[in-house]
């Protein structure tokens, strides 16, 4: 194999995988670490992958970071259109059932997800998020409950002890969780320690998770960890290679694609 041919390899592993170690390359392309190691330097240096220690990982992997509710909604807007539409569909069937409790996360795909609640919804949504509160109490009959707590500004989302605790005393049927990132090796994570708790208690008090996340974030990770990938029980999502999704379906979950 030529280097040209085992580079583009490699870029396309750190796209399936969100990272490429050095000794797992080596022994895939039967090559020696120090061949792999000059591959992921030039790689690096023309901007493909990010050499960090032990291999390389996708260039700025930490794009999704800490953004403000402006900017992340602006960002991918068509995709994060198609995924809630999507995710609508897991939404209960009877608009009227007013013993289906929903938690809905801080997010701008969750917030497009409210928006397309039947006017005549009169489920229990719990949520962590100013602007999904207000807008499902001004628009639809549902049962509003804000989880409280410190408001972060940049994201105008409830975080710290009092919405855990809040969240920790309930049981609700559904989840639909938004993530910055999504990789085998990091789990689920977010860019904001307080936020991360939050998530992990609205998975551990649903009985069925469902993660909203564009292709952008597929392999992708941020800072704080918030669960392995096999506590989400769905994956909504605009795109995926044929090789995430089989990773992901032999952990159990089902991906939807948009």
């Amino acid at each position: 194999m030529y280097a040209e041919e085992r580079r583009q390899q490699l870029v396309q592993l750190a796209r399936e995988d969100g990272r490429v170690a050095v000794t797992d390359a080596a022994k895939r392309f039967d090559v020696t670490p120090e061949t792999i190691r000059r591959d992921l330097e030039a790689l690096d240096r023309a901007g493909l992958l990010q050499r960090v220690h032990g291999g390389a990982m996708l260039p700025n992997s930490n794009f999704l970071g800490d953004l403000g509710l402006g900017e992340r909604d602006a960002s991918a807007s068509a995709e994060k259109d198609l995924i809630a539409r999507a995710a609508a569909t897991l939404l209960p069937a009877d608009t009227e059932d007013v013993n289906r409790a929903i938690i809905l996360d801080a997010g701008t795909t969750t917030a497009r997800l409210a928006e397309l609640f039947p006017a005549s919804a009169r489920w229990t949504v719990f949520t962590n998020s100013l602007p999904i509160a207000s807008a499902l109490s001004s628009r639809t009959q549902v049962a509003v409950e804000l989880v409280g707590g410190r408001v972060r500004g940049l994201t105008q989302a409830c975080v710290g002890g009092h919405a855990v605790e809040r969240l920790a005393n309930i049981r609700v049927d559904l989840a639909f969780l938004g993530a910055n990132g999504v990789s085998l090796d990091h789990g689920l994570s977010t860019p904001d320690g307080d936020e991360a708790q939050v998530k992990r208690q609205m998975m551990r008090s649903a009985r069925k998770v469902v993660l909203l996340a564009d292709a952008r974030k597929l392999g992708a990770e941020t800072t704080t960890r918030f669960a392995g990938l096999d506590e989400m029980d769905v994956l909504v999502t605009d795109a995926i290679t044929a090789t995430q999704s089989e990773k992901l379906t032999k952990l159990g979950i089902e991906v939807v694609t948009a």
